[in-house]
């Protein structure tokens, strides 16, 4: 379109300057008329006599033909060059960046529908500049849900998405960061309350040992014991937290091929001792020369932490299931017990640290809630997935691991 009218301007410049040249012709035609006549007339003729004579018609023709063209040309295109002056000036108050200007012609020739197009233009440029505008001030508020329009036909739409994808990505660093923020504040806390209420019965046992306020020998040796368990508990909770930090600060791992079959055997094998004392039997069901990738060292601690759960909480069940199998390209190990229930409110948030269901499920079995979140740190760091449901009739750990390449066959 702008080309048409680029092509119809030439042609109408072309067209004035035709005209132009016809006009000065014209007007020469009719001053050499008038020079005729006067030629013809006595007593007035002799000036205009002697210049024919002495320079000659054509040479004076020349002279008045060349500057009337440049006066009527320039008379027939100063309305053009005013228009054109007055687009100048537009565009270069838009290139400044006043966006607000407005080019002043009323013509509806092409120049007119030109100045028509670059205010149309900049009027557009100055509302989506203005869209833009208001979403940084927003996003300055700190209202990252704030979303600039994005045009698709204009390279300021790409600004503007960028601006979007900045915008969502501050957002998620600025949540990071409080998310951050809280889980040490929370960490803190948890260490200071767990931490604290052991030492203070420790402390207290220790007092009245060290007062003498204690009837006998019996009596005592009963503080004592109870001052070492408190002790142990302390040393646990210290120890957990330890593996805990390690874990979850990227210690270095010793991946090898593990056989998961034979894996879990050997920890059924070792949990022997601690199902008798709880009067739990276990069932395996598993496929054989079942194989995954993984630190072998740290994963026995992430399965003891899930069989002694099972033992634990599903000793009034009097079973546990275990079942170790291929699903697709994935190994699957589930440990189900059938004891009390962990609560719907509570399976969100069952690997979170420090977290207990109840009194009854964690002070009384002296958890430390960080068993748990332990064996799903363990899980994740080596690209697996942990995760539990639960209802009346059982409860059970679910974890996935991409098996090896090849299974093993062992026998």
């Amino acid at each position: 379109m702008r080309r048409i009218q680029f092509n119809n301007i030439r042609m109408k410049m072309l067209i004035m300057l035709v005209a132009s040249i016809g006009i000065t012709v014209a007007l020469v035609i009719v001053l050499y008329a008038l020079c005729i006549l006067i030629l013809s007339i006595p007593y007035i003729n002799s000036p205009l006599a002697w210049v024919v004579n002495n320079i000659g018609s054509k040479p004076v023709m020349y002279v008045v033909g060349v500057p009337l063209f440049f006066v009527m040309y320039y008379l027939g295109t100063r309305w053009f060059i005013r228009d054109l002056e007055s687009i100048e000036a537009g565009v270069r108050e838009v290139t400044d960046g006043h966006f607000d200007y407005k080019i002043e012609l009323h013509s509806q020739d092409e120049l007119g529908r030109l100045a028509s197009g670059i205010n149309h233009m900049t009027e557009q440029l100055k509302q989506y500049l203005e869209e833009i505008t208001h979403g940084l001030r927003e996003i300055a508020k700190g209202n990252f849900d704030t979303e600039i329009p994005v045009r698709q036909d204009s390279q300021l739409g790409e600004v503007a998405n960028s601006i979007n994808q900045m915008s969502r990505q501050l957002h998620q660093s600025i949540l990071e960061e409080r998310n951050a923020e809280k889980t040490k504040n929370d960490l803190i806390t948890g260490v200071s309350h767990d931490l604290r209420t052991p030492l203070t019965s420790i402390l207290g046992f220790l007092e009245v040992i060290e007062e003498d306020r204690y009837q006998d020998e019996v009596e005592l040796r009963y503080f004592i014991n109870i001052a070492y368990e408190k002790a142990q508990n302390l040393k646990k909770l210290i120890d957990d937290l330890f593996e805990y930090t390690r874990i979850n600060n990227g210690l270095p791992l010793e991946i090898r091929e593990i056989d998961m079959t034979r894996f879990i055997k050997q920890l059924i094998e070792e949990s022997v001792p601690a199902m008798e004392k709880s009067g739990v039997e276990v069932e395996l069901e598993a496929e054989e020369g079942l194989a995954i990738v993984a630190d072998g060292g740290q994963l026995v601690r992430a399965y003891e932490n899930l069989m002694s759960n099972a033992i634990r909480y599903g000793a009034s069940g009097g079973k546990i299931d275990i079942a170790v199998r291929s699903e697709g390209d994935q190994a699957v190990v589930r440990f189900t017990n059938y004891g009390e229930p962990i609560p719907e409110r509570d399976l969100p948030f069952i690997f979170d640290r420090f977290y207990r269901v109840e009194g009854s499920r964690s002070k009384e079995t002296g958890g430390t809630g960080l068993g748990l979140a332990i064996t799903k740190s363990i899980v994740e760091v080596q690209g697996g997935v942990i995760s539990v449901r639960s209802d009346r009739q059982s409860t059970t750990f679910e974890t996935r691991f991409q098996k090896a390449g090849q299974d093993l066959n062992r026998g």
